[in-house]
């Protein structure tokens, strides 16, 4: 009788634990599927309004640098905000490797100073971006 419940009070943790980790994985899958789509439409839509996927992908990287430097303000903590936000739609609207693509792309098409100058512009860009939506935060949230 005492293996049962220790069994049952074992399976009750585990199940109590997966069913918060569904729940985790449900927020982040439910922010990754606007992210995602909104990242693709915006590489259809504007990249050739823009002149390039280099262009669009800049301008979805500096929006989700603002959005994710807003989240991680000093706002009150809502992990599942930051599950769903955060991890799912900025992971998803941003992208590193497609930057990192753009920039290959224009190292192999002969223009190194355009490579050069999309990593220099991103980065400095995005810090401001972050550091704008953070301080947008603080403001928001008068902290």
């Amino acid at each position: 009788l005492e293996s049962w419940r220790s069994w049952r009070g074992w399976r009750l943790v585990v199940d109590r634990q997966l069913r918060f980790a569904l729940k985790e994985l449900a927020l982040v899958g439910c922010g990754a599927v606007p992210g995602a789509w909104l990242r693709w439409q915006s590489g259809v839509h504007l990249g050739p309004v823009l002149g390039g996927s280099a262009v669009s992908d800049l301008l979805v990287n500096l929006i989700g640098s603002f959005l994710l430097g807003f989240l991680a303000g000093p706002m009150p903590r809502r992990p599942s905000l930051l599950l769903l936000l955060g991890i799912g739609f900025c992971g998803c609207l941003t992208t590193f490797s497609s930057w990192m693509l753009d920039v290959v792309k224009l190292l192999q098409a002969g223009q190194p100073v355009l490579g050069l100058m999309l990593i220099v512009v991103s980065l400095v860009f995005g810090v401001a971006c972050a550091a704008a939506g953070f301080q947008l935060s603080r403001r928001v949230f008068n902290a």
